[in-house]
């Protein structure tokens, strides 16, 4: 698969910006830090979304340059797993097209949804995981594309290597590419 080059949403220069705009603009950031320095993960490592990274860093006796380091790596890895807007665009043109599954709750696909794709379900899940070839392309999206790296990792470590995210989500496809799809703010957003 030859996407566009996924162009990260923060430049990690140093260790000044605060843990907010770190998890704003890159949300592999706190999976990365947890699993590689056990930081934010319970009240014992937890920090404070005005902290800086290199405060949380002192905090936990971690060498800024090493959690610098893993998240740059963390980064690169996540980027291989998400496809961008505009190549999400061409592939639903493609014959055959890739299998498409919403990752959002029912109510949202049931309000707005893409033509041709379905509803991730356990069901279809699991009917994936026995049918699908490895290198089978499916293609992820979420709201915003917060959580949808981890789909990726989940059906990735099943054996579905040719699964991605897209980019941004449902949203940003909306603003950026096919405008005539509502876009919706959650609650929770």
């Amino acid at each position: 698969m030859l996407f566009r080059p996924f162009t990260p949403n923060i430049s990690i220069m140093d260790g000044q910006q605060t843990m907010s705009s770190l998890l704003e603009g890159y949300s592999g950031a706190r999976r990365a830090l947890f699993s590689t320095f056990h930081i934010g993960g319970c009240q014992s490592c937890a920090y404070e979304l005005d902290d800086t990274l290199e405060e949380v860093c002192q905090k936990h006796e971690i060498a800024l340059e090493r959690a610098l380091l893993c998240l740059e790596e963390s980064q690169k890895h996540d980027a291989e797993m998400l496809i961008d807007v505009y190549d999400f665009a061409k592939q639903l043109k493609t014959a055959p097209p890739p299998i498409i599954l919403d990752c959002r709750t029912r109510e949202e696909f049931e309000t707005i949804n893409l033509p041709g794709t379905q509803l991730m379900t356990q069901e279809v899940q699991e009917k994936l995981f026995v049918e699908a070839k490895e290198e089978t392309l499916i293609i992820l999206f979420d709201h915003q594309g917060r959580s949808v790296l981890d789909q990726c990792a989940w059906f990735r470590g099943h054996g579905l290597k040719g699964t991605v995210g897209l980019d941004g989500g449902i949203d940003r496809y909306a603003k950026e590419v096919d405008t005539t799809i509502h876009r919706y703010r959650l609650e929770l957003d």
